[in-house]
């Protein structure tokens, strides 16, 4: 597997399409804490290390509306191992208004672009998500 991240936004969007409970992932501590950053901003519902092979798995608990809609209506990912996407502090903007967020890796650890502007960190832009 070349993009494991990618692979795991395409798990998560294959879940969320066949509008399942729960979905399980390779476990590494970048997914971990993608996966922290999601259920922080209210994308996901919880995620949890499950034991499972020799390095483990994180499941991850998906979120629905009253009526089964989507609270996850897009995954993005934006930084690719063939091109990477790397921006300052001041050149983050808002997603889609602010209903999305942008999952950034920085120095001081991955977190969404909000954490970001106040931080006044910059970094590469792993994924786009609402």
């Amino acid at each position: 597997m070349t993009d494991p991240i990618a692979d795991m936004l395409t798990r998560i969007r294959n879940a969320n399409m066949r509008v399942k409970e729960s979905v399980d992932i390779p476990r590494s501590n970048t997914k971990c804490e993608i996966a922290r950053v999601l259920k922080a901003e209210g994308f996901i519902k919880d995620y949890k290390e499950v034991e499972a092979g020799a390095q483990g798995a994180i499941r991850i608990y998906l979120k629905y509306g009253h009526q089964k809609e989507k609270v996850i209506r897009q995954l993005k990912r934006e930084s690719k191992p063939g091109r990477r996407s790397y921006k300052k502090a001041e050149d983050l903007t808002s997603v889609l208004g602010g209903v999305g967020i942008a999952i950034v890796s920085t120095s001081k650890g991955i977190m969404s672009d909000k954490e970001c502007r106040k931080a006044n960190t910059g970094g590469e832009i792993i994924c786009t998500v609402w």
